[in-house]
């Protein structure tokens, strides 16, 4: 008797590539039909007791659905774990490269333009000063000798005009 059970149990196992078992459970995942039950096979005390038509319907409404992440993380499962170690040290220096980087641009564009408005705003306001005097001058040229005398520019030297 019990050379027959383990006799049948090798047989199965030698005809069963997996592929039955893939093909059913591919087509039946609760993510590509969440309205049919999945069904899965009861499994019995011992493969003699279990008959291979039995099967029990599953209902996956009790279990939460996953979130994106928890997908994500479910999928670094199938990495090596140096993999895993070196994918995340990449990913922690990068940000911690990006966050220095970040604030030194901003020390380095604070001091730049601290700079340039300590270096630079005497000199504009020299230029400016120098313009309004050139102006000024223009204008008091202008009350004194007329229009005319202030559009030509400066009086050529005339040699005297005989009496």
């Amino acid at each position: 008797m019990f050379m027959e059970l383990t006799d049948e149990l090798e047989l199965e196992r030698q005809s069963d590539s997996g592929m039955e078992s893939l093909a059913a459970s591919k087509d039946d995942t609760p993510e590509r039909r969440p309205d049919e039950p999945f069904i899965v096979p009861e499994i019995g005390p011992s493969p003699a007791d279990s008959s291979p038509g039995t099967y029990v319907l599953k209902e996956y409404d009790d279990e939460p659905d996953e979130s994106l992440s928890e997908r994500l993380w479910g999928l670094t499962e199938m990495f090596p774990e140096f993999v895993r170690n070196g994918t995340y040290t990449v990913t922690t220096k990068t940000w911690s490269g990006v966050k220095t980087l970040y604030g030194l641009s901003r020390s380095v564009l604070w001091i730049a333009a601290s700079s340039s408005v300590i270096l630079f705003a005497p000199v504009i306001f020299e230029v400016e000063r120098a313009q309004v005097e050139e102006m000024q001058k223009s204008q008091q040229k202008q009350v004194l000798l007329g229009t005319n005398a202030a559009m030509s520019g400066p009086m050529p030297n005339l040699p005297p005009m005989p009496r």
